[in-house]
């Protein structure tokens, strides 16, 4: 049987396989995109595909803490539609 990759999910700490989670990108450069390869260069975080936990991740600023950068409103409903 084949492994399946597990990742955390930033917002409620729980472990999703890695397909049931949205990965959010920074790159050396310091641009913020989403990675829906899940293989994008840079440092990466989690969020389950829920809308919210994607509106709390907005309103706490957990993602800018983690990656370190200020993230516009467009990447957040980037993620949005990309659930829908």
């Amino acid at each position: 049987m084949k492994k399946v990759p597990e990742r955390s999910c930033v917002i409620t700490r729980e472990k999703y396989a890695k397909k049931d989670l949205l990965r959010v990108v920074r790159d050396k450069e310091g641009n913020v995109t989403v990675d829906q390869t899940g293989k994008a260069n840079g440092r990466g975080a989690y969020l389950k595909k829920d809308v919210e936990v994607i509106e709390k991740a907005r309103k706490t600023k957990t993602l800018e803490r983690i990656l370190e950068v200020t993230i516009p409103d467009s990447i957040y409903d980037e993620m949005l539609e990309i659930i829908k």
